[in-house]
């Protein structure tokens, strides 16, 4: 397994850790969970550098380095339903997209193509992820009253807020990126 390949797995073998740091409430857990997907996004970034920039792209990349995107952010975002930071209808469409170029790409495999991610879909990623990551930012700012930060409280609604706005962006991209994938691959799905 080279490199990139190594780096996507360890995005997905990191996604465990980073759920339990966002759900089990200890001291600063939000700066545990913000490292770690932080770790994670990183891998994002440099496994498909080291992949172009060393001519090691392989059909297992290019299928499971979105895999480990989606398993990530979606892992992250049903967090968040829990928690009751996000809405959840934005949850159920990032899904309704990821699921619907899943299959896609699971059709292609099967004719014998492999589908990679489109400038769209990285578009996608990277909006859930910024959104993510604010969002976490913003929570970990609250948790510091735990250490007798005095935090005002009007600052929960307005992280609420702005979380739920940027959720709701990243969605948008979804959809876009969804419907632009959709048409980009429809011959797969023409048998239908």
């Amino acid at each position: 397994m080279n490199l990139p390949n190594k780096l996507t797995v360890m995005r997905i073998a990191l996604v465990p850790f980073f759920v339990a740091a966002m759900l089990i409430p200890f001291p600063l857990h939000w700066l545990v969970a913000l490292a770690l997907f932080g770790a994670a996004s990183l891998t994002d970034l440099f496994d498909g550098k080291i992949a172009r920039k060393r001519g090691l792209i392989t059909d297992f990349g290019k299928f499971a380095d979105p895999l480990a995107d989606k398993i990530l952010v979606i892992s992250a975002l049903l967090c968040l339903v829990q928690l009751g930071l996000c809405d959840c209808v934005a949850v159920i469409i990032v899904l309704f997209r990821e699921f619907t170029v899943t299959s896609i790409r699971l059709v292609a495999a099967a004719k014998g193509k492999v589908v990679a991610a489109n400038i769209w879909g990285k578009v996608k990623t990277v909006t859930q992820m910024t959104a993510l990551i604010c969002i976490f930012v913003m929570q970990l700012t609250l948790s510091l009253r735990e250490f007798g930060v005095p935090l005002p409280a009007v600052l929960d609604g307005v992280f609420f807020i702005i979380g739920e706005v940027l959720i709701w962006i990243s969605a948008c991209f979804a959809v876009l990126s969804g419907v632009i994938y959709v048409a980009q691959n429809k011959h797969f799905i023409s048998d239908f």
